[in-house]
């Protein structure tokens, strides 16, 4: 997943009811190929073009309010999340969700900006 650094959208993703539909649909009318990756909380496609990693799609997962449509996620890269996010709640962010690492992938947290949009920062995990 190549980022082009600090303040720029690294990831997008989508969680879904339905992710069977969902990657049919992405694969016939966009032509992504997907591969399978199993997590605690069940699979994670990956959606390719071309051979480079696009998106992700994955089951909605427990502690989505219930009710949540499906929804696109975008995720944009920050040198550090945590000093981020400190910066973000001064200036009238929202934390959905405090920062959380994934192995292999970096640091995540979910936000409301100043504004009221939704959306994930992300500090990648260093590529090896």
């Amino acid at each position: 997943m190549p980022s082009k650094g600090h303040g720029t959208f690294h990831w997008n993703e989508l969680m879904t009811n339905d992710v069977a539909a969902a990657t049919a649909f992405y694969r016939d009318v966009i032509g992504w190929s997907f591969d399978e990756m199993a997590m605690p909380e069940g699979s994670y496609w990956v959606a390719f073009i071309d051979g480079e990693p696009v998106a992700g799609i994955m089951a909605m997962v427990d502690g989505v309010p219930p009710g949540t449509p499906p929804h696109w996620t975008s995720y944009l890269a920050v040198d550090d999340v945590d000093a981020r996010l400190a910066k973000a709640k001064s200036a009238g962010a929202e934390v959905l969700r405090e920062p959380f690492d994934v192995p292999h992938v970096g640091r995540i947290a979910i936000l409301k900006d100043g504004g009221g949009a939704a959306l994930g920062w992300i500090t990648p995990a260093a590529e090896s």
